[in-house]
């Protein structure tokens, strides 16, 4: 497995672009770890094993903890109306809509670009200011006020803005800064030294850079540009926490464990809780088909059967993060790129190596 998995990332990152790191892990031991690429391009600074990524939406699932300790200590329910945790009044959140639906994207709210609908999010900051927006409330202004998609619980809709909502029902319920809450209540718990809500504008020491491709009429990349406008320049609910491979997975032990949540709550993490099916993923594994989930966002899983594959990606310019995790096996796979790269079909490849090795095709 180790031989296969490096001569697809040396591919990858010779033929494909890839900048950063893979990891799998099997039970826990280490089977490949390897740093490609620059965390810093202009001074030729190579990324390594303990860098530390930007991990775009991998974030949400820090978030989906943190709000799932409040409900295990009592002090919030996931059937709670958020209209009646924060103020929203004068906005177009609609009274109905529930901390569940928010966790699972059936909330119907709309986002602040709607990216599924071909929106550009670095758009957004053309005509105001990307450095203005450093906490959760910041973000009211690009979404509250506009019409919802679709009634609550109706259909799902991936909703980025549905955990700006979430960080705010953390900071109302503890009187924390949502970065400040999971920072000692996630990270320092867990013990993951590589990871924080590092400001872009910063000194970050051994933190890589996100780097967009610069492309030729012809399609090649011909050079790279620096992400710093592209999105906040620090990370909160919905996106932007950077991390470390190895971090990623001592987070993944602490829930498996009861560091971070009792069995229930673990549960409630690791399974889906919506009844709304994607197309089949192009896997190449059959009978297997992507449904949407809750918390983790997205499951892969086997009709039928437990999951098949736990995972959370992530994305924005000059940022590919995918975490993916085989329960049956204790097999989990870490990709972390500071550069636009398709780590999705890096996973697919290594995914597809693994059911064969291990799943007895």
């Amino acid at each position: 497995m180790s031989k296969f998995i490096e001569e697809l990332c040396n591919h990858y990152a010779t033929e494909r672009n890839f900048s950063g790191v893979c990891m799998l892990k099997i039970k826990g031991e280490t089977v490949f770890e390897k740093a490609y690429g620059y965390a810093n391009r202009a001074f030729k600074i190579k990324n390594e094993v303990d860098t530390s990524f930007d991990t775009a939406s991998v974030t949400k699932v820090f978030t989906a903890v943190a709000i799932l300790q409040l409900v295990e200590q009592g002090k919030l329910s996931l059937d709670n109306k958020i209209a009646n945790i924060i103020d929203l009044k004068g906005t177009k959140i609609p009274d109905d809509v529930t901390v569940e639906q928010l966790l699972n994207h059936t909330s119907g709210i709309a986002d602040d670009a709607d990216e599924e609908a071909g929106e550009d999010y670095a758009a957004l900051f053309i005509h105001s200011p990307n450095y203005a927006i450093r906490e959760c409330k910041d973000f009211l202004k690009n979404f509250a006020y506009k019409d919802p998609n679709f009634k609550a619980g109706s259909k799902v809709r991936y909703c980025n803005c549905s955990f700006i909502l979430l960080g705010l029902t953390i900071e109302k319920i503890t009187g924390m800064k949502y970065q400040d809450y999971v920072a000692e209540n996630i990270f320092e718990k867990v013990g993951m030294p590589g990871t924080g809500f590092f400001s872009m504008d910063e000194v970050n020491e051994n933190t890589a850079e996100g780097y967009i491709n610069i492309t030729g009429k012809d399609g090649n990349i011909i050079g790279y540009k620096k992400n710093i406008y592209s999105y906040p320049p620090i990370g909160t609910a919905d996106s932007g926490a950077y991390t470390t491979a190895e971090d990623l997975n001592r987070f993944l032990v602490a829930i498996q464990d009861g560091t971070l949540l009792n069995k229930e709550y673990s549960d409630i993490l690791m399974h889906p809780h919506c009844n709304f099916y994607e197309s089949k993923e192009n896997n190449q594994i059959p009978g297997l088909s992507k449904r949407n989930g809750y918390a983790f966002e997205f499951f892969i899983i086997n009709d039928g059967k437990e999951p098949f594959c736990i995972y959370k990606d992530g994305c924005n310019y000059g940022v590919a993060a995918m975490f993916s995790y085989y329960p049956e096996k204790d097999i989990s796979l870490v990709l972390l790129s500071n550069q636009d790269c398709n780590v999705w079909a890096m996973r697919r490849e290594i995914q597809l190596e693994i059911y064969k090795k291990y799943y007895n095709i």
